[in-house]
């Protein structure tokens, strides 16, 4: 591992600070490519047209026509919070609009990822005119040619990369498909169905819907797209973060779902104060539980209700899940770290992991645990539907794309993989159990010609020292209130420290008492997930961040990686 500094343009520097941005943020910003103070403002009126979006426009049309002649539509979802945050905001936004209109989602161990022919036939049987898939269909080739032959119509929303075959659907928005110039192409499936529902009430303004009432506020679906967006660990360009800025925006007003505002009081949070943390770490993981351990509708039940008190029963039983996959992934975690620790040899490029009672709905987060431990592409299996398959979930690191070495693992051996789908960070398959061994070598080999040896060293980057007068609580809420996340990572900083004292808390955790270099005062800090004791000095690459304990607030410093002075 090595600790850098990230480079950060002094001119850009300078030039944000004589805007008036704060210097700490205007340093932060220069160093994530922001050259000018307008590049922040965050006005629904600064986000990409929708017209920019291929398809947009038609698939408006499609579902216009289906209001107008009264046909019922069916949204088939995803079941993680991406998923879900985009099932319900088609539903808010489409029965508002005036559309008849249902949803579905699979259940994760019973029939897997997207829309699926057996899933076609649950559906056939509510007699749809029209499914609409929110963050996946992209790949169902065979799902959506199976509803043509029953004589229903199918709308992809998607953002996953395609295959080399396009679904036959009726329209096919996706920004990642062939020919689309949509900039944002991180934006995420709840993003791409918030476009899709803007391009609708501007078809229905042309045929003067709106006459004889009020036009939906659709911004008021802002907080189910900011959670959806962040939840789903998508880069943060300036469109995503646009999205995500107002629907903070609006839950810090006091005007989010009830749902959203249970899910944090259930979490021990204000919903007046909720940011992007919340978002990725809190409201994202309980949703998420739903769909991991036992069924979606609970989650998108709970970002559809506007009752509060049904809200905080839906809320109460998410974070009721939420404690349980945390216990099966401590449990999961501790297997993963003593099967490499049992390794005869040191992974190579790759990692794989199986173990035959493993949960489907946590591989994902062991995968991504692993990850972080080794610095390596890993997939870890679990058993699938049947003993004779494996159901995988990989992470990657950067420079690897994970999606892309799954399509070159089906290239050269045809047949290994069943089925596979993703991003370049993440992405599931399934492949036959006797398979495993086969899979596990080819993804080996390719990942280390696809991965160089440099590529393989842990570089944590930072943004440099933070002078002592910004260790403050004012300093810890002022960057705990921006938004940050995946391709606009929050501050991290590095410094040389003494540690004073550090004592296990939590069994999982050390907490700190620790002196900076150079100066006199005693900070607090937690190292969590390690318990490996640390030397008297040590340069470490930490955050800094607001710690609340009954009601009293102070500034946190976290170590993310440590390494000898």
């Amino acid at each position: 591992m090595k600790i850098v500094i990230r480079p950060c343009a002094e001119a850009d520097r300078l030039r944000l600070e004589s805007a008036g941005v704060h210097p700490l943020l205007a340093r932060l910003y220069a160093a994530r490519r922001i050259s000018s103070a307008a590049q922040l403002e965050q006005d629904f009126a600064q986000l990409l047209a929708p017209a920019l979006l291929a398809n947009a426009d038609r698939a408006a049309r499609l579902l216009a026509d289906a209001i107008e002649e009264r046909k019922k539509l069916l949204i088939v979802a995803d079941y993680d919070a991406d998923g879900a945050t985009a099932c319900a905001v088609g539903v808010r936004a489409l029965r508002s609009l005036g559309a008849t209109v249902d949803y579905l989602v699979p259940n994760r161990m019973e029939l897997g990822y997207g829309l699926t022919p057996e899933l076609v036939d649950i559906a056939a049987k509510r007699a749809p005119d029209l499914l609409i898939t929110v963050d996946n269909g992209i790949a169902s080739v065979e799902g959506v040619a199976h509803a043509k032959r029953l004589g229903i119509g199918t709308l992809v929303t998607d953002h996953h990369l395609p295959g080399d075959t396009l679904p036959d659907a009726e329209c096919i928005v996706n920004p990642n498909q062939p020919g689309c110039g949509f900039p944002s192409k991180a934006i995420a499936g709840v993003g791409v169905m918030f476009y899709v529902m803007l391009a609708l009430r501007a078809e229905l303004r042309n045929r003067k819907a709106f006459e004889n009432k009020a036009e939906p506020n659709l911004a008021a679906l802002s907080d189910l797209v900011a959670l959806g967006t962040v939840a789903d660990v998508v880069p943060l360009d300036a469109n995503n973060r646009i999205l995500v800025s107002q629907g903070l925006k609006r839950l810090r007003a006091g005007q989010g779902k009830a749902g959203l505002n249970a899910l944090a009081r259930a979490a021990g949070r204000v919903p007046g104060n909720t940011n992007c943390f919340d978002l990725g770490f809190i409201l994202g993981p309980r949703i998420n539980a739903a769909g991991r351990l036992a069924d979606m509708s609970l989650g998108i039940e709970c970002l559809l209700t506007d009752d509060e008190a049904h809200a905080a029963n839906c809320a109460q039983q998410l974070d009721r899940l939420n404690r349980e996959r945390r216990k099966i992934e401590g449990e999961m975690l501790d297997e993963a770290s003593a099967a490499l620790d049992g390794l005869k040899e040191s992974p190579g490029a790759s990692l794989v992991l199986f173990e035959k009672g493993w949960h489907q709905g946590v591989v994902g987060l062991i995968a991504s645990r692993m990850k972080e431990r080794v610095h390596r592409p890993v997939v870890c299996f679990s058993t699938g539907n049947t003993k004779n398959e494996l159901r995988g979930s990989g992470r990657s690191i950067p420079g690897f794309h994970l999606r892309d070495a799954l399509d070159l693992v089906s290239k050269r051996a045809p047949g290994l993989i069943l089925k596979f789908g993703g991003h370049a960070q993440a992405a599931g398959l399934t492949i036959r159990a006797r398979d495993l061994e086969r899979f596990q070598a080819l993804f080996e080999q390719i990942a280390a010609e696809l991965l160089p040896e440099a590529a393989r060293a842990r570089v944590v980057e930072t943004d440099g020292e933070l002078e002592a007068a910004y260790h403050s609580l004012d300093v810890a809420q002022l960057l705990e209130a921006q938004i940050w996340g995946q391709g606009f990572p929050p501050p991290l900083f590095c410094g040389s420290f003494r540690v004073e004292d550090q004592r296990v808390v939590g069994e999982r955790h050390l907490k700190l008492r620790i002196r900076k270099d150079g100066e006199r005062a005693i900070l607090e800090a937690m190292r969590f997930n390690s318990l490996d004791p640390l030397p008297s000095r040590v340069r470490a690459a930490y955050r800094l961040g607001v710690n609340e304990f009954n009601g009293l607030k102070r500034p946190q410093i976290t170590f993310e990686n440590v390494e000898p002075a």
